[in-house]
């Protein structure tokens, strides 16, 4: 076993910086998603016309992931997440204040841009220092998107309980967050500069002819992405939906399951990392995966909102460890080439939300959104063929940070 890495000022100042973009994008995100139901009033959108907009914002997020692989060839990611995270937060605020269709399209489109850009280098940037740290940190940034993710579901429930509107709701968040989070960046930890070029040699050789056997080597990964966030987006774009009415709640009310979803998180999260590294990525992935499909059967059966809402808890349980322990597994795979292996895999992210909220919307509409839950409960349930994929196979960070029986990965 090789001598414990050295963490020097730059490296924790570097992951004190990009854990508070993960909160303030958790953040943005939930106090989105939370009150789509007012977004659809304050812009008259049909039930049929609303999933069109919510897929507009993955697809263009996709685009932004794909932008973001070929823009890191040329600027670190650390610049990427500096400028696209004040752009996102400033397209919140304009869904609040947009007045008419166009207008909402327009800033749906430059939050989809801005959010697939952030998430790519944010991602990038969590790899590369957790081989920096060689432990496992991954889950601890997650873990704070979770808990912003519970702020901005809380200051939901805060609009919806006094009235407010879509503008003021958004406001306090973006007037604080955007200058923190252009402050933060300041402190960004990319590779070093000798390093830099040595990535970009060797993830041009990896992309070079054999790319297609790079895409393969990935393809489970990127299944497991999809079928997660079919899953995540199932919750964030319809639960609130779904409880006020199937359920019967109240709008305030119907703001609650995503905060329990993400209370849920936060907590799996955060002693995720004892789960793996005594039990090893596999297992937990497939406990995930059975206590999120569990959650999903008790949603969908559920004879009242409160019932549900304890569905959404084993939810946030279950599914709290896929995401992070996947873009871990793609850097282990891919260590030389980990930011083109980030973006490519963080595209499916969006491809489950693409696929999952129009899927779910429609299924509710031409069926009933109770039988609509079953799709990612089945889906999850897959997860569990791929599961052998998040298998170490000896690959360690090798720093002695770790117990012997301790696993590297997010």
């Amino acid at each position: 076993m090789t001598a414990p890495v050295t963490i020097d000022a730059r490296l924790r100042h570097g992951r004190a910086a990009l854990a508070l973009s993960f909160f303030v994008q958790g953040a943005a995100f939930a106090l989105l998603v939370t009150r789509i139901p007012a977004v659809q009033d304050k812009y008259g959108i049909s039930d049929g016309l609303l999933p069109v907009f919510l897929a507009a914002v993955p697809v263009l997020a996709g685009i932004g992931s794909v932008v973001t692989e070929q823009l890191v060839k040329r600027v670190r990611p650390s610049r990427v997440l500096r400028w696209s995270q004040p752009l996102a937060l400033l397209a919140l605020l304009g869904v609040g204040y947009g007045d008419g269709m166009v207008a909402l399209g327009l800033v749906l489109a430059v939050f989809g841009l801005g959010v697939g850009a952030l998430d790519a280098s944010m991602n990038m940037l969590g790899v590369s220092l957790q081989r920096a740290y060689g432990r496992s940190i991954m889950l601890g940034f997650h873990a704070v998107y979770s808990l912003g993710g519970i702020l901005g579901a809380s200051l939901a429930w805060a609009g919806a309980h006094w009235h407010l509107s879509l503008g003021v709701s958004y406001l306090p968040l973006v007037a604080i967050a955007v200058p923190a989070a252009l402050s933060g960046s300041r402190w960004y930890a990319d590779a070093r500069p000798g390093e830099e070029k040595k990535a970009a040699v060797r993830a041009d050789q990896e992309r070079a002819p054999g790319s297609g056997i790079v895409f393969r080597m990935l393809l489970p990964l990127c299944l497991v992405m999809t079928f997660a966030y079919i899953a995540d987006s199932t919750v964030s774009n319809w639960s609130a939906k779904y409880l006020q009415d199937v359920l019967g709640s109240s709008e305030q009310l119907s703001t609650v399951p995503y905060n329990v979803y993400m209370v849920t998180t936060l907590v799996g999260r955060g002693v995720g990392d004892f789960g793996v590294r005594n039990f090893g990525p596999v297992v937990v992935v497939r406990a995930g995966a059975v206590l999120a499909a569990i959650g999903f059967g008790v949603v969908a059966l559920a004879p009242s909102a409160w019932a549900g809402m304890s569905g959404f808890l084993l939810l946030g349980l279950g599914l709290c460890v896929l995401v992070p322990q996947t873009f871990a597994a793609a850097g282990r795979m891919f260590p030389h080439a980990s930011d083109a292996a980030v973006a490519r895999l963080n595209i499916f992210n969006y491809v489950g939300f693409l696929i999952g909220s129009p899927l779910v919307g429609a299924l509710g509409d031409a069926w009933n959104y109770r039988g609509a839950m079953l799709v990612p409960l089945v889906l999850v349930l897959v997860t569990l063929v791929y599961a052998r994929s998040f298998a170490p196979a000896g690959a360690r960070y090798g720093d002695g940070h770790e117990r012997p029986r301790a696993l590297d990965v997010g």
